[in-house]
């Protein structure tokens, strides 16, 4: 591993020293599993060559009491060996979890919605399960090959030489695995990623699809990868089974060339028979946790990809600094001289606007599409970084407040309304500790109680990511009052009565007045006149740009004066 690799992994090997003593603990159950395991080869030689020699039934009995003991004691060893690497595992996801649960939001943040799968997630998990598995024991065993050679060398120098030739052959193998079948494991785990993040995409699509018929289309698109992974996979495990099935028989070779070369040391009276056989067996021992790295080589390279794709995502996401309480916020809003690049775009999409909101006041934002009134508002949440320029609130840089502490004083009801699984009142009060009276009150405030009342189980209705029964009108509703819950003291709403119908839209206009009159500061975005009734502010913009800004009346007035001059006196 490089230097820069292991600079971009820092906080993974952090993760792994905080867990340092357990792997020491493992490492000492380790050695006193691998010391007992001679004892079924020391008891065969025992017998072999003292009890059958001598007749002797109490040296049986004493060695074979003995012997059930030490084994005893290994698999108790074996056992506690076991607990300590899951708890270093979990130890280690505790640790992790949020810091890359934190990551993978704010990659799909950055990534303008463009990378949101929860890859990251499962490739922790999958490294949990990997540290409890038998690769890693193997990593644990496979140290002690050293000692088995000793013992073996104590038995006769050939015994030591074979197990060296045996021991070497065996690792050439296990990198001839890695070699042939790293590279297409890589790729094919790549590719499957990638399919089964467009087959989602299908999925979440699925009334789109069934109209217009893409179902095909998607299908064979999907399939065309789905054939790639099989392919690549194929062709990994076909190279994988090949090299294993030489490993084993490899293996077994070596074994009965050992007990081979035994038998003639045996024969010119160089070794005791019970040595000829223990030989044999102390190899198979000695090669038993490399011939299990080999067997957990295809675990093994999956983990050293996870292992990288989580070192990489938390690099390129650093760690929220920790940052200074503030007050809690009055809503005063300004926004500088601010201009917005959208993640993975290189055009400047927002440029130069400014305005300034006291608390308690609203704004319409209007103008043409792709006018940048969506990305202004996300960078006045604070979603998006700025290119140039700052948005303030109560004079504080947006970005420097934390925002598990801001974003109960935040409501935001952004233009494709995404529900959670849950019920009605878990997602207005935002997934926090319920409280029944301010569920209730954000409703009354957004006007959708009495329609939530006419649902089957009232609050508790439960639903899906895509609202299910709801119709469109009804999510956005209730996304207005989890957008309202807990009284916040900036708001910023995007095409809120985009699916609202004109009572809908009347009762959205009263629901807003309500807000503002609790001294919320409120900045909404919209194609249509009506909701320009509660505002107090209007800010025009065209091309990315802030045309006009000012009181709502005057800069309606001058929005329609200019239509009104007769082509006469315009001339």
């Amino acid at each position: 591993m490089s230097k820069n690799q292991s600079a971009q992994y820092i906080e993974l090997r952090n993760a792994l020293k905080d867990c340092k003593q357990y792997f020491i603990y493992a490492g000492l159950f380790s050695a006193a599993v691998n010391v007992l395991m001679l004892t079924p080869i020391l008891y065969m030689m025992a017998v072999y060559d003292r009890v059958v020699a001598s007749g002797s039934l109490s040296t049986l009995a004493m060695l074979t009491l003995l012997m059930v003991g030490l084994l005893m004691a290994s698999g108790g060893f074996e056992w506690v060996r076991s607990l300590i690497l899951v708890s270093a595992s979990n130890r280690i996801e505790t640790n992790l979890r949020k810091r890359v649960s934190d990551a993978t939001f704010r990659r799909a943040l950055l990534s303008g919605g463009m990378v949101s799968n929860a890859q990251p997630i499962a490739d922790l998990t999958a490294l949990r399960q990997f540290l409890t598995g038998n690769g890693l024991f193997a990593f644990f065993d496979a140290p002690w090959f050293p000692i088995y050679l000793w013992v073996m060398f104590m038995f006769h120098p050939w015994f030591g030489i074979i197990g060296i030739v045996s021991g070497l052959l065996m690792v050439a193998m296990a990198f001839a695995q890695e070699a042939a079948t790293n590279k297409k494991l890589q790729d094919a785990n790549n590719e499957a990623n990638t399919a089964s993040s467009q087959f989602q995409g299908g999925l979440r699509n699925a009334e789109v699809v069934e109209a217009m018929g893409m179902a095909d289309a998607i299908r064979r698109r999907y399939e065309e990868r789905a054939d790639n992974v099989l392919g690549l996979q194929a062709d990994a495990s076909q190279k994988a089974g090949m090299l294993a099935a030489a490993t084993k028989s490899l293996r077994m070779i070596l074994q009965s060339l050992a007990l081979g070369l035994g038998a003639y040391l045996a024969l010119n009276q160089q070794i005791s028979p019970g040595m000829m056989i223990a030989g044999s067996l102390l190899l198979a021992r000695a090669l038993a946790p490399i011939d299990m790295l080999v067997g957990t080589w295809k675990a093994f390279s999956l983990a050293r990809v996870q292992y990288r794709r989580l070192g990489e995502i938390l690099e390129g996401i650093p760690a929220r600094r920790d940052t200074m309480s503030l007050p809690v916020p009055a809503g005063e809003l300004s926004v500088e001289q601010v201009a917005v690049v959208p993640p993975g775009s290189q055009k400047v999409v927002v440029q130069g606007v400014t305005f300034n909101l006291l608390a308690g006041e609203a704004v319409g934002i209007v103008g043409p599409s792709a006018s940048g009134k969506s990305t202004l508002a996300r960078a006045i949440l604070g979603i998006w970084p700025t290119y140039a320029g700052k948005v303030r609130l109560d004079g504080a840089d947006i970005a420097a407040w934390d925002r598990a502490e801001l974003g109960p004083h935040i409501g935001y009801l952004p233009q494709d309304i995404e529900l959670f699984d849950g019920t009605i009142a878990d997602n207005i009060c935002r997934f926090d500790t319920p409280d029944s009276e301010k569920i209730v009150q954000a409703a009354k405030l957004a006007g959708v109680h009495d329609m939530i009342l006419r649902l089957p189980q009232g609050y508790d209705t439960v639903i899906g990511g895509a609202g299910g029964m709801l119709s469109g009108g009804q999510r956005q509703r209730i996304g207005l009052a989890r957008a309202v819950y807990g009284n916040p003291k900036l708001m910023v709403l995007d095409e809120p009565n985009s699916n609202l119908d004109d009572q809908g839209e009347k009762e959205l206009v009263e629901a807003l007045r309500r807000i503002k009159a609790q001294g919320c500061t409120i900045v909404v975005i919209t194609h249509r006149t009506m909701v320009l009734q509660c505002v107090d502010k209007i800010l025009v913009m065209k091309g990315g740009a802030a045309v006009s800004f000012g009181d709502k009346d005057k800069v309606l007035a001058s929005l329609v004066a200019p239509a009104a001059v007769p082509k006469s006196a315009a001339s």
